[in-house]
């Protein structure tokens, strides 16, 4: 469902399907390395300021698979997001509002820096 999205060595995966002793080692990046203290990552406060947390259940893998996107492309199209997001399901009132908030921050609308 894309909930457990972590970057294992810079690749998006779902930790779910990745043995502990396989990540023996490796750079693991999950959501929570994304704010900076009381600061937001641009994702986080993109989907916060459109109402896209739902119940927050698979929230933290649209951070991490949205964030890891915009890392490498500050101004992604609305199918490139789809894309990107492909892996992660909601279960809860579907991805408008997700969409909407990562589009307004794509398209430089949002306040805030787009790191």
């Amino acid at each position: 469902c894309g909930s457990c999205s972590v970057v294992l060595d810079g690749a998006l995966v779902c930790a779910c399907l990745v043995m502990a002793a396989d990540a023996a080692g490796s750079t693991v990046r999950t959501v929570e390395g994304y704010a900076d203290g009381d600061t937001l990552h641009p994702v986080q406060q993109a989907l916060l300021d459109a109402g896209g947390v739902q119940c927050g259940f698979c929230t933290p893998g649209f951070v991490v698979a949205a964030a890891e996107l915009f890392d490498g492309n500050s101004g992604p199209t609305s199918d490139e997001l789809r894309e990107a997001l492909a892996g992660n399901v909601c279960r809860c009132t579907g991805y408008g509002a997700i969409l909407r908030g990562l589009e307004t921050l794509a398209s430089g609308d949002a306040g805030g820096d787009r790191r």
